[in-house]
């Protein structure tokens, strides 16, 4: 039998969304994050109204930048967050020859193959939390580098930043879907519930059956989202400090040289656009929404934001109830077969319905 608990989370989850389908959408900055290019000096949120929260030392400096870097980052627009994931943030600061330019921000004592050895930043915060967690900037925010004179200049033309600039985040919560809904079947609908009704976002090519052992997943607990960027959802089925997840694909990140694998395994879901706009690099599903969310001892500057700013993956089995997902960690072939539909909570800071 259900406990009560797994029965009363996701009925909670579904009155707030409920909520905020009339709520009003958040215009501007939420808050910004603070990354000074100096050993031992601390990375810091800073609130509209003068607070701040500290958000771990830097520890490391980069000396050069990647390229030609992961596939999809070439996807992300030039001088802006390419990634958001428990285990690195990744930025795209040029796009070169069809190749993003690449530098990144890792947890310490992290893993992510996706950095280049020489060009990233370091904070000393375990992964998947602070700012690889309830504070990780959505894929698509901006970067800005503050100089030491003050003067503050596009990522993108400002190149690798030097020893002692600033790296400014403005985080924002554009318009998105309360709750993105998945037909897991060839065919099926991938659909976002906005406040003026429903919008299908993409088709179903080959629907998802099992779990993998994807890295990160390790740091990040069951039904929650490992990373996103502009070519990749990425979804733990496991609890922290077990390796087991799924990944949802678009259509032309499926074929490339990257993810030739995707077509043969069950661990990924891939979906197409209805449109002649191919879907990578795109909101609400590869751009401007999802983030790992808050977990352990996160904690932003109310409950709304704490808890709000924490995405939730639930699934129906055969068809049934919502739930959570299957607790199924490393390579599993037919851990998902059940699975029918899938549903992502999008994030969200504000009181709901708050005057």
């Amino acid at each position: 039998m259900k406990s009560i608990r797994s029965m009363i989370i996701p009925a909670v989850v579904s009155v707030i969304a409920a909520f905020l389908f009339s709520s009003p959408v958040y215009a501007g900055p939420v808050y910004r994050i603070v990354i000074p290019l100096v050993r031992g000096e601390e990375a810091r949120a800073e609130l509209p109204g003068g607070r701040i929260f500290p958000l771990g030392k830097v520890t490391g400096l980069p000396t050069a930048t990647r390229w030609p870097g992961y596939t999809a980052s070439k996807w992300a627009a030039p001088g802006t967050v390419a990634a958001s994931a428990v285990n690195a943030v990744h930025l795209t600061l040029s796009v070169e020859k069809d190749a993003g330019r690449t530098m990144s921000i890792l947890p310490l004592h992290t893993v992510a193959p996706a950095a280049g050895e020489k060009a990233f930043i370091s904070l000393d915060v375990p992964a998947g939390t602070g700012f690889f967690g309830g504070w990780a900037p959505p894929v698509g925010t901006r970067v800005l580098v503050r100089k030491a004179d003050g003067l503050l200049v596009p990522l993108e033309v400002s190149g690798l930043p030097s020893p002692g600039d600033e790296l400014i985040f403005d985080v924002e919560e554009e318009e998105r879907p309360y709750i993105i809904d998945v037909e897991n079947r060839p065919g099926g609908r991938v659909l976002g519930w906005y406040q003026a009704g429903p919008k299908v976002l993409a088709r179903v090519i080959r629907p998802v059956r099992g779990v993998g052992r994807f890295g990160g997943t390790e740091f990040q607990g069951r039904g929650r989202i490992r990373a996103n960027h502009s070519g990749v959802i990425d979804v733990s089925t496991a609890g922290r400090g077990v390796t087991g997840g799924f990944q949802i694909l678009p259509f032309l990140h499926s074929k490339s040289k990257e993810m030739g694998g995707a077509w043969q395994l069950t661990q990924w879901l891939i979906i197409a656009s209805e449109t002649e706009r191919a879907l990578p690099g795109t909101a609400p599903l590869f751009l401007g929404n999802l983030v790992p969310g808050s977990q352990m001892s996160d904690v932003l500057w109310d409950i709304w934001s704490t808890y709000g700013r924490k995405p939730l993956v639930l699934c129906r089995l055969d068809g049934g109830p919502w739930e959570k997902l299957p607790e199924e960690g490393g390579k599993q072939d037919f851990a998902l077969e059940r699975v029918t539909h899938l549903r992502i909570y999008s994030p969200f800071t504000g009181e709901p319905q708050k005057q």
